[in-house]
């Protein structure tokens, strides 16, 4: 499939300054806003799904790399949840400042998604939100998730090389992961109390997720209102949730906040 170049935004200053790539749809509200995952970009069969039906549609659509990734500039083991926060509410801002937005966040995305909501409220902004979709959504990983997993060679990892690496099964080049991410994953942590969203939630999680359990997300759901919240379970869904019948559950779920 060929694309359109993207446009950029720069974010940060000085030796800080990074170029983002992003692709905005004008359309109708509410828009559809993605945010991608670990090591994913913009162009995934998830997103490219989003962005061609919010196009038939009508609605608006934005999507963007965090930098480090796909076509954003930086490096991406200077990447921490802090950093990918500020360009995604930097792009927020520059390209979805008209109506209200449905968040889609895919799995670190979901994190990504959770503290967007949370610095909107302190901004007095949650009316831009009109839902959360999150998909095998994976707040507060390094903690959750990894740290109770880490062998003392990796721990040593961490102290010694400031990096950890393990092999990964969406690519031949093994995930990198920095004590920078560990130790400001710790600072953005989410799942400590109730996180007050203020709009709709909806969890499309597959049960047979080999890297979020859906154990996850049903422990995240505790930290989420009684009110609006719901999750799909996807009983033979994996990670990416990327087959025909998962993007058809996805773009089915997008209909259905739009209406709420």
């Amino acid at each position: 499939m060929t694309h359109q170049p993207p446009e950029f935004i720069e974010v940060g200053e000085g030796n800080n300054a990074r170029n983002i790539a992003i692709r905005h749809l004008e359309g109708k509200s509410p828009g559809l806003v993605w945010l991608g995952g670990y090591r994913s970009d913009m162009i995934g069969t998830k997103a490219e799904a989003l962005d061609q039906w919010a196009k038939e549609k009508g609605h608006a659509s934005c999507r963007h790399d965090y930098s480090g990734h796909g076509e954003s500039g930086g490096e991406f083991i200077g990447g921490t949840i802090s950093r990918w926060l500020e360009e995604s509410l930097a792009v927020f801002d520059a390209k979805c400042a008209e109506g209200s937005h449905i968040l889609v966040g895919s799995s670190m995305g979901g994190w990504v998604a959770l503290r967007m909501v949370q610095e909107l409220a302190k901004r007095g902004e949650s009316h831009r939100l009109k839902a959360l979709l999150l998909l095998a959504p994976a707040p507060d990983f390094p903690h959750e998730l990894m740290k109770p997993e880490l062998t003392d060679d990796q721990k040593s990892q961490l102290e010694t090389r400031g990096f950890m690496e393990e092999p990964s099964e969406y690519s031949d080049e093994p995930n990198i992961f920095t004590k920078a991410l560990f130790d400001d994953g710790d600072d953005n942590r989410v799942m400590k109390g109730m996180i007050e969203t203020g709009c709709p939630v909806h969890i499309l999680q597959g049960m047979n997720d080999p890297d979020v359990p859906y154990t996850h997300a049903m422990k995240l759901i505790t930290h989420l209102p009684d009110e609006n919240v719901s999750m799909t379970l996807i009983k033979d869904g994996d990670h990416r949730l990327s087959r025909e019948q998962d993007i058809a559950l996805l773009l089915r779920t997008v209909e259905t906040l739009i209406h709420a």
